[in-house]
């Protein structure tokens, strides 16, 4: 007959003995770490990329670690935002496409920058007047518009044909001035 053999006490390891006090300033500390979270994500969300790029930052550096990658990843888009790729274009034509673009989807800042540049290189480009000239009518600058499209026609008078059936002047249709500069035969 096999004899029994006599039960084995369990040896579970017991965890380790905790300061006092530790956990609760972990708990704090973790607490206080995911409100910066939150608070990077807010300012990221509402465009103040710097802002939330400090927080991604500290947060990598002592955060905790349940954080420091998604911190790594959210700095990363960050500054993408704050410092966009440079963008080589093979000619100003290329270059105002883009812009144009840009006008299209709702990005006037940016759009501005690049028709601007254009200008600075190249004063008498008639078609970046006229990108010019269209990126005021559409935000409210009726001044601006006109006296961007004036020069542009002054470069170029096909531009002020173009003008005449272009709807992204609608809202210049019923400013006076506008009416003159377009059909300068009838006044």
């Amino acid at each position: 007959m096999s004899q029994a053999k006599p039960a084995v006490p369990s040896r579970r390891k017991s965890p380790p003995p905790v300061l006092k006090g530790t956990t609760e300033r972990i708990s704090a500390a973790h607490t206080h770490a995911f409100a910066q979270f939150q608070n990077a994500m807010q300012w990221m969300q509402q465009g103040k990329y710097e802002k939330s790029s400090a927080i991604f930052e500290a947060l990598m550096a002592d955060g905790p670690v349940e954080l420091v990658e998604r911190s790594r990843v959210y700095l990363a888009a960050c500054k993408r935002h704050i410092a966009p790729p440079a963008r080589n274009f093979a000619n100003d034509e290329e270059q105002y496409d883009y812009a144009i673009s840009l006008v299209n989807t709702g990005y006037y800042e940016e759009a501005r920058e690049q028709l601007e540049n254009i200008l600075a290189r190249k004063p008498e480009a008639d078609f970046a007047l006229y990108g010019l000239a269209v990126l005021s009518s559409m935000t409210g600058a009726a001044e601006a518009c006109l006296e961007t499209l004036t020069r542009a026609i002054e470069l170029n008078p096909k531009n002020r044909f173009q003008a005449r059936s272009d709807s992204d002047f609608q809202e210049m249709a019923d400013d006076p001035r506008f009416t003159e500069l377009l059909y300068p035969e009838i006044g």
